[in-house]
């Protein structure tokens, strides 16, 4: 359907190289868009990519660390340079400690809020310009069920996610004159790597994400496919601001 075909489209994605990042990667690359694979590690981007050439789409990487201003501005001049434009960012990339508040370093909570949301600005500025300059763009921001609940083991990754819904919303205003839409999504128990970590850490958890669950499932990537184009696409163009749950039902459940 032409509404949701990004054909010509450039979309870059930080730490698009695995979990949620590379499922948002793949329906981007799958509705026709460029996907640029913006993360650190240069085998995992490297295998992003031939996973995106084999869903039909079209892709390359960049090496790019979200916490250092002078590599975003590398990796968005050597975007500009090899596709000419930007028209998506997916402020993806992040990372938690997984602590009770008043054991958390003020080292670690800082190394959360530059992973998770200084990132998303320092990325989202660099990107503007050329966003700009194209007549107008999409950036879609990775926030969580933090955004809305309270956890004894997140207190940093909550501050940060909580941060991206306003900084969404604050962006949404300041640029819908430029014709740039902003909207976050609030991922739920989704089936990645991080989370395989925190079942191990949290007893009991795989049973008590699937009794609150509607769904009675646990998420796939590939669940963020159909939101992803539908945020990056001429489908959204008079929807900003807002904060999405991809969750399966889990925000809504008194369970």
């Amino acid at each position: 359907m032409e509404l949701f075909n990004l054909s010509g489209k450039v979309a870059i994605v930080t730490g698009g190289n695995s979990g949620i990042g590379l499922g948002i990667a793949r329906g981007l690359a799958e509705a026709g868009a460029t996907g640029v694979i913006a993360a650190r590690n240069e085998a995992k981007s490297s295998d992003a990519v031939k996973d995106l050439e084999s869903h039909g789409g079209s892709a390359y990487a960049v090496k790019c660390d979200v916490t250092d201003d002078d590599t975003i501005q590398a990796m968005v001049q050597t975007v500009l340079d090899r596709s000419g434009r930007i028209d998506i960012l997916v402020n993806n990339a992040g990372t938690t400690v997984r602590k009770r508040p008043e054991e958390l370093s003020f080292e670690e909570w800082r190394m959360v809020l530059d992973t998770n949301l200084d990132s998303a600005f320092r990325c989202s500025n660099a990107c503007y310009p050329a966003m700009k300059r194209a007549g107008g763009g999409k950036i879609l921001n990775n926030g969580s069920m933090l955004s809305l609940f309270g956890s004894p083991w997140g207190s940093a990754y909550a501050a940060s996610k909580g941060g991206i819904v306003q900084y969404t919303r604050a962006l949404a205003t300041a640029w819908a004159e430029d014709n740039i839409q902003v909207n976050s999504f609030l991922p739920g128990w989704i089936d990645t790597p991080l989370t395989v970590q925190t079942r191990k850490q949290l007893e009991g958890l795989h049973e008590k994400v699937l009794a609150r669950t509607p769904a009675n499932r646990w998420g796939h990537i590939d669940d963020f496919k159909g939101l992803a184009v539908f945020l990056s696409s001429a489908a959204s163009d008079f929807i900003t601001g807002t904060a999405i749950p991809i969750d399966g039902g889990f925000s809504v459940s008194v369970l």
